[in-house]
């Protein structure tokens, strides 16, 4: 039997992406690694109640941001409070889709990735 332990993406500007998760998904720094000579970082954040992992990779060499294609995939996130989440994610300028009908909206980190907020 299988139990999931983290989600990576690479991001392009770590900083950004870090003060991102914990601005918009209160997500926390849980463990970080560095490689050798600092060619790469990698970032895991914490909800502080899952133990799932969101793991953000930072590459020393990457010059310019990912290219996400269709951009057909997303996480998904659950809110206690979809009102106030959606207040603060509009006032972020992060609101990427809203769909009314499954009560539902997705917002988009720095790097372009589309995050599900559900309550």
């Amino acid at each position: 039997m299988a139990q999931f332990l983290h989600t990576n993406i690479n991001v392009f500007d770590l900083d950004k992406s870090i003060k991102f998760y914990n601005e918009a998904l209160d997500l926390t720094e849980s463990r970080r690694i560095e490689g050798p000579g600092g060619s790469f970082i990698i970032v895991y954040l914490s909800d502080g109640i899952s133990s799932h992992k969101l793991e953000l990779t930072w590459l020393k060499d990457k010059k310019e941001p990912y290219n996400l294609g269709d951009n057909e995939i997303h996480i998904a996130f659950k809110v206690a409070d979809k009102t106030a989440a959606y207040e603060k994610h509009s006032k972020m300028g992060c609101v990427c889709y809203e769909n009314h009908d499954m009560n539902l909206y997705f917002i988009s980190d720095p790097d372009g990735y589309w995050l599900e907020i559900l309550d």
